[in-house]
């Protein structure tokens, strides 16, 4: 295994750490066919999984496992799930990376373990409340970038919407790792976030009523 942090990250990670409460599932998933990230993601997730004995992680293989992958939804490598450790059970609140969360996107990935490690999206009351009224499911792909400053914002508030909402599946989805899909959406700038496949779409890392908003014309189109 390659390591990917160096002494001063892995000791500030350790002091976040202290903060986690509930165990947490981090499931990733790779292939073996042409997938140019997968090594570096499974160093990357080994490496923090060990760091608190609060994070299980586990590694299937998207052929071999496929079966599982379809359970998670997942259709693509690598690809990570963060879910609640319930004892055995994994409890899945639809909070997803497609490509490895390295640069701006390693605090997501470390704040996505705090969020559901407290079982606490943190939303405004009004926010919860207009999750809780859908009536249909969200799909939420938040294109970004390993150096956007902004995108770790957008992808923290599409996953906490995520735990909110059994009827929300967000993913974070590293736009150069997965060029053909950003280029299906025409990702010209990021964060953008797309919704029920390009039905809808937020450009920018806005406040959680502004994509409230989005979704809910979508919804009502």
């Amino acid at each position: 295994m390659e390591k990917q942090l160096d002494v001063s990250i892995v000791k500030k990670i350790q002091d976040v750490f202290t903060k986690l409460s509930q165990p947490v599932a981090i499931l990733l998933f790779t292939s073996q066919a042409d997938c140019e990230y997968c090594e570096q993601a499974a160093d990357l997730l080994q490496e923090v999984a060990t760091l608190s004995d609060k994070l299980d992680l586990k590694i299937y293989d998207l052929e071999q496992h496929a079966d599982i992958a379809r359970s998670y939804q997942i259709d693509k490598a690598p690809g990570i799930v963060i879910a609640a450790l319930d004892g055995d059970k994994v409890v899945d609140y639809g909070i997803r990376f497609y490509g490895t969360p390295m640069g701006a996107e390693f605090s997501t990935l470390i704040n996505d373990l705090l969020l559901v490690s407290n079982r606490d999206s943190g939303l405004a009351a009004a926010t919860r409340t207009a999750l809780s009224n859908l009536k249909q499911p969200v799909h939420l792909q938040v294109f970004v970038t390993p150096t956007c400053p902004y995108c770790p914002s957008a992808v923290l508030l599409a996953h906490r919407m995520a735990m909110e909402s059994s009827l929300v599946v967000a993913e974070a989805v590293e736009a150069s790792e997965f060029y053909d899909l950003a280029m299906k959406y025409e990702i010209s700038a990021v964060p953008n976030t797309i919704i029920n496949d390009g039905e809808g779409s937020v450009l920018g890392a806005v406040p959680e009523f502004d994509l409230m908003d989005g979704i809910e014309q979508v919804l009502q189109a």
